[in-house]
């Protein structure tokens, strides 16, 4: 996650996000991707996929092992860390999260960059 300061924007309500669920948000610019893990936890990542910037919230889920794998070419991630693992060697960028007020904030870094990883090989 970036050290940079934080903005925080209001992404959803709690309550629109159900556990178990992945939702994307554009937030100031950004694509993101809103995990609600089974057991509570939100993790917000970049929403496009690192390969050839496809939606990564209209590929398949699997809330049981927090595996997403883009709908474009089937590369993986898991959503616990937002590590690629096929292709390995690839990383989704994070975004901080919290829950105010029962929304849910996402943490935007106030450094004017887009904030989104690429893959090496495209």
């Amino acid at each position: 996650m970036s050290h940079v300061e934080d903005g925080w924007a209001d992404a959803l309500e709690l309550g629109e996000l159900w556990e178990g669920d992945i939702i994307d948000v554009e937030l100031h610019g950004e694509q993101i991707l809103l995990v609600h893990h089974v057991g509570g936890e939100i993790l917000a990542f970049q929403g496009m996929c690192p390969h050839q910037e496809v939606l990564l919230a209209d590929g398949n889920w699997n809330d049981e092992s927090g595996v997403l794998e883009c709908p474009g070419h089937h590369w993986q991630f898991d959503m616990r860390t937002g590590n690629g693992l096929n292709p390995t060697g690839c990383r989704l960028y994070r975004f901080p999260v919290r829950v105010a007020d029962e929304q849910i904030q996402v943490g935007i870094p106030s450094d004017g960059v887009r904030h989104h990883n690429r893959a090496n090989d495209s």
